[in-house]
């Protein structure tokens, strides 16, 4: 150590001597006291900027929902409950997840309605610790979109981007509530785009990223560098219930479509062509001596819909919906589902070797609903499987999305997730054929399906 100390003492009586120098240098002529001289900017790289703009506008979300407490596990068996004849006791539950404020001068907040589900009081909490409570402008579970309102009380909102423009390897910032720590931001790239299949949501067009997006991320901000947003943070995929690099968000475009049907009806009210659709596989393009063309195949055309008003015919190869391509059936199906009933679309096709645009008026989906009121599906919520459905099951289907409890459908012994395949023995793969089927039908009848990959015979009275 004394070996050192003479070295150090040198070097110190050196610099002090460079700083004489560095202030004698500076000192103002007049002997006046020198002025403050600002640090200069670093050139590191730095998303700092970015998000000193952005971050006021991720919030944290709270929500306390009430839960079944069961006190003797006979009281949740479906077969004894009835003879206890108690009440059920709940117990208060508290849930946290993330949102975005989407629109300050109306208070409007972006989140997932998987966070917000069930919620008897839904409070958020803005990064500078003001917390408000918020009012339930409407929810909608096949795309994981709710929307909230707040007191529009000096807010910051994030600017949506267009997420059809995301590309995969563009950078993007994941912002949120992980684990109930407080406002996080995670960095990655997007992984990959269009993807679905995942049974996550009824519509699934996710962005994949690799920023770490965790348990309370769910309804956070996934932003470009330019701060703008371009999804909204909902699912992970990972065997032990944290990130593994591999995170979903729902894209801009698609969560500002939903928002602005709830604002205007409090739901989405969704419609349907009357088609139903495969993807364009390059074995069946070489078939119809297509070539490389890329869109949605028509498989059939339902009579007296849209689509049969507006002339589609099937062998039809959808390639566009209003100028933008398509590039496969889940595309179209999610497109002209977030579409408004009532509205026209202008359809881009390919027939043969010829191109042609046609129009279209979407038809409530509702309708066909409506006339299963008198059927023994009555209570059921369901939708045309999809491509990747189809090819799961290896047949076309009607897959059950919901059922309402009490109703003659849950009596049958339906559940979410089941893909009915055929009616008293007779096939079903498109919502007007099931509703033929089930017309003039004797009282009972056998409902075939798949469920969970088994095959299952319901009998629905």
């Amino acid at each position: 150590m004394p070996v050192y100390a003479p070295k150090l003492r040198a070097v110190a009586a050196s610099a002090v001597v460079a700083l004489g120098a560095i202030l004698f240098t500076i000192a103002p002529a007049d002997g006046q006291s020198p002025a403050a001289v600002p640090a200069a900017p670093s050139s590191l790289p730095t998303l700092a900027p970015m998000l000193e703009r952005v971050t006021p506008a991720v919030v944290n979300i709270a929500v306390v929902s009430r839960s079944t407490v069961e006190d003797n596990p006979l009281y949740s068996d479906p077969y004894f409950r009835p003879y206890f004849n108690l009440p059920e006791q709940t117990q208060p539950r508290l849930s946290a997840g993330s949102g975005v404020i989407v629109d300050a001068a109306k208070g409007y907040v972006l989140t997932n309605h998987h966070v917000v589900d069930g919620g008897t009081q839904i409070s958020v909490t803005l990064k500078d610790g003001r917390q408000y409570p918020a009012k339930l402008i409407g929810s909608d579970k096949e795309t994981d979109i709710a929307l909230l309102e707040i007191k529009p009380e000096r807010l910051t909102a994030i600017e949506f981007g267009v997420s059809d423009a995301l590309q995969v390897g563009d950078y993007v910032v994941a912002i949120g509530n992980p684990f109930g720590l407080g406002q996080t931001v995670t960095s990655g790239i997007v992984s990959a785009l269009g993807r679905s299949g995942l049974s996550i949501e009824g519509y699934e067009d996710f962005i994949q990223t690799d920023a770490s997006i965790n348990p309370g991320n769910s309804g956070g901000a996934l932003v470009g560098l330019d701060g703008k947003l371009v999804g909204v943070n909902t699912a992970i995929l990972s065997p032990a219930g944290g990130n593994v690099g591999i995170g979903f968000a729902v894209p801009s475009d698609m969560a500002k479509a939903v928002m602005l049907q709830l604002v205007a009806h409090g739901e989405v009210r969704r419609g349907q062509l009357g088609i139903g659709i495969q993807d364009l596989t390059p074995e069946l393009a070489a078939a119809l001596e297509l070539g490389d063309l890329r869109g949605a195949l028509v498989a059939n055309v339902e009579p007296g819909s849209p689509a049969e008003q507006a002339g589609l015919l099937v062998g039809d190869v959808v390639v566009a919906i209003d100028g933008r391509r398509v590039e496969g059936a889940t595309d179209l199906r999610n497109r002209i589902g977030l579409t408004p009933a009532g509205s026209s679309v202008e359809l881009t096709v390919k027939r043969g070797g010829a191109e042609r645009v046609v129009r279209a008026t979407i038809a409530p989906r509702t309708a066909f609903f409506d006339e299963l009121a008198n059927t023994p599906l009555a209570g059921a919520k369901l939708r045309e499987a999809t491509s990747d459905e189809t090819k799961i099951a290896g047949t076309g289907g009607i897959v059950v999305e919901s059922v309402e409890p009490g109703s003659p459908a849950a009596l049958a012994g339906l559940q979410a997730r089941d893909m009915i395949v055929a009616v008293n023995r007779a096939a079903v793969s498109s919502p007007r054929q099931l509703l033929s089927a089930l017309t003039g039908q004797r009282p009972v009848l056998a409902l075939e399906l798949i469920r969970d990959g088994t095959h299952l015979l319901l009998v629905a009275r």
